[in-house]
């Protein structure tokens, strides 16, 4: 049985940008893959969202700023533990650029996120403080949109995160996991679809909607 998308209903795409696919500065295995899906999935859409992360070149989050650390290890931050990465997603870079083999010329937002040089986030509704808000949640509300279906990269942080945000802000929130890709570092994939599932937080196949 297929699942009907009504005019309501919001596609959220998160993060498909270069440095996180193939030759980019933090790429996801098999990024690419899940373009075209999104590009047949937003067709069914009438609303779709971007997420974008967006760095300054001394973000917190890069391993670089750093001294002796190197990337995929923590540091202890005012707002809790926070993974380091290697720079990437620098605003105005090409790196930071969504993919041009995006062909979603109906999307109707932009979310940038991460460019307060001192916290990370990888929600597309707060920041990793828990308090710093994006404007998605306030967006979504005053256009009376409905459920919210999230896809890109990656499953394990940006998407997750945004999922998980989404549904604690009161939003029926679904992954279209065929249409996501995972960093998996540490076990961090099966601990993100694990908290996903806790809050509410449905996943569907994109053969559900393109059937």
């Amino acid at each position: 049985m297929s699942i009907e998308i009504s005019p309501r209903d919001v596609l959220v795409v998160v993060d498909v940008q270069n440095d996180f696919l193939p030759g980019g500065q933090l790429a996801v295995a098999d990024g690419d893959a899940v373009v075209p899906l999104i590009n047949a999935l937003a067709q069914k859409f009438t609303n779709v969202i971007f997420t974008q992360d967006w760095h300054p070149a001394d973000h917190i989050s890069f391993a670089s700023q750093h001294s002796g650390k190197a990337p995929f290890e923590t540091v202890e931050l005012p707002y809790g533990t926070q993974v380091l990465w290697p720079d990437h997603c620098v605003w105005d870079s090409f790196g930071a650029a969504l993919s041009a083999d995006l062909d979603i010329p109906h999307g109707q937002l932009i979310i940038r996120k991460g460019y307060n040089r001192t916290i990370d986030s990888y929600s597309g509704f707060q920041e990793a403080d828990r308090d710093t808000q994006t404007g998605l949640a306030g967006y979504l509300n005053e256009r009376d949109l409905g459920r919210l279906y999230v896809v890109g990269l990656a499953t394990d942080f940006c998407v997750g995160w945004t999922a998980i945000d989404g549904a604690a802000a009161g939003f029926d929130v679904t992954v279209i996991e065929d249409a996501t890709r995972a960093i998996d570092n540490a076990g961090s994939l099966k601990k993100a679809w694990a908290d996903m599932a806790e809050a509410g937080v449905s996943r569907v196949k994109s053969q559900e909607i393109l059937a």
